[in-house]
């Protein structure tokens, strides 16, 4: 086996290939919100109700500045703070039908992005992305996990 086919060399290169699909994925998305913002969003679509203090953990952020993005997405109607039907002194942060629309048009513009990247492939192209969608949806699963840790 030659060095450049190792599983390491393999993982590597298809590691680096998929980070810059994903940056340059992420670039060219509408730029009407911070990607903190649409991360939020797209994570309160995903996981449903959660308090400002998991999203800051989920996103990364401090709670303050978590605080401070939610009251601005709370002010453009994308997301409302309810109590917590289980717990009274917690208020969950809930993504309103604004917000889901949102995510969802967001989330339909880069698949049509990528749609039109692939239009341009050639046929065996095409084909090998396909018959690597298994292992690229078992991907995502992976980074789902380890993005949400074993906690939650």
């Amino acid at each position: 086996m030659s060095r450049q086919n190792t599983p390491t060399d393999a993982s590597a290169a298809i590691g680096a290939a998929l980070y810059g699909l994903a940056t340059r994925a992420a670039r060219r998305l509408p730029r009407d919100m911070s990607l903190t913002s649409a991360a939020t969003l797209a994570t309160l679509q995903r996981t449903g109700p959660r308090r400002i203090t998991d999203l800051a953990a989920a996103e990364g952020v401090t709670q303050p500045a978590m605080t401070t993005l939610v009251r601005g997405l709370e002010e453009s109607g994308l997301v409302e703070r309810r109590g917590d039907a289980a717990d009274k002194r917690v208020t969950l942060v809930c993504l309103t039908e604004a917000g889901a629309s949102y995510v969802r048009t967001r989330h339909q513009s880069g698949v049509q992005a990528f749609e039109r990247l692939i239009g341009g492939l050639t046929g065996d192209e095409v084909e090998a992305l396909a018959a690597a969608l298994p292992a690229l949806r078992h991907l995502a699963e992976l980074e789902s996990q380890d993005r949400e840790g074993p906690e939650r």
